[in-house]
């Protein structure tokens, strides 16, 4: 097995973002012509509730969708077998190499809060050894967030021509209910990211971007936190930045934007 026991930590509606994204960002990669996707939860953590919520967000996209879990703890899997429904909802022993019962390759892997206890030097081989696994027109959904899931990133990874891990978007994700500045959102960027947050990076040039916006829509609060950041996305987005989507989007507190942007 490849890779290295996490924390584990785990709540209920803790991936409540990045599943509601998945369902309408990779509607299309989850509605290819085989039968049926697999999608994979990769180190679920101790318990296999992420799992079964992603399970029940994509049906509605992909009724006979097949999620698959894996954890590199054995007593993680274990306990696990209790919420299995094959071959619905299966869990299975494994790290990066990306196992799944039977054979076959996931049309998408999702792996978050993973990568945080690796070296930034690492990102590179996990994406690779993931993306190489996945099927013809797959996504790597690697990513972050808080531990109830008020603030979450995560970076869409394909498979580039050269059958390199070729990252494409950058999304950020918030609850905007109380949200004070944006650039909160930076103690929970990926790895390949979180250490970039210093003058002179991309990265953190976004970050003052979004909060000096934020700061300059402060009198559409009154009309709701919504309406604000849908200004400050449209601002950015008007700055030149490559805001990806709309309103419709924004209205969620969510952002996304072309990986160069942020490219370390």
């Amino acid at each position: 097995m490849v890779g290295a026991v996490t924390r584990g930590t785990t709540n209920p509606n803790r991936l409540r973002r990045v599943d509601r994204w998945m369902a309408w960002a990779l509607r299309e990669v989850l509605r290819a012509p085989v039968e049926p996707p697999v999608v994979v939860d990769l180190g679920y953590g101790a318990r296999p509730v992420t799992v079964l919520e992603l399970a029940d967000r994509l049906r509605p996209v992909r009724p006979d969708v097949r999620l698959v879990g894996i954890e590199i703890e054995p007593e993680r899997v274990a306990r696990a077998q209790a919420a299995a429904d094959p071959p619905r909802v299966e869990f299975v022993l494994g790290g990066f190499e990306v196992p799944v019962p039977g054979g076959g390759s996931p049309l998408v892997v999702r792996a978050f809060n993973v990568l945080r206890q690796y070296d930034e030097s690492q990102v590179a081989d996990a994406w690779a050894q993931v993306v190489g696994r996945l099927a013809p027109g797959g996504v790597l959904v690697e990513g972050t967030c808080d531990e109830i899931g008020r603030l979450a990133t995560w970076v869409e990874v394909r498979q580039g021509q050269d059958g390199s891990a070729a990252p494409t978007s950058l999304t950020l994700a918030w609850r905007l209910a109380g949200l004070e500045r944006p650039s909160i959102v930076a103690e929970r960027l990926p790895k390949v990211l979180i250490h970039h947050n210093v003058p002179g990076e991309r990265v953190h040039d976004l970050m003052a971007a979004l909060d000096l916006a934020w700061a300059r829509h402060a009198p559409l609060a009154g009309y709701g936190a919504r309406q604000r950041f849908v200004e400050t996305a449209r601002e950015l987005r008007g700055q030149g930045w490559p805001v990806l989507h709309g309103p419709s989007r924004w209205r969620l507190g969510e952002l996304s934007l072309a990986w160069d942007a942020v490219r370390p």
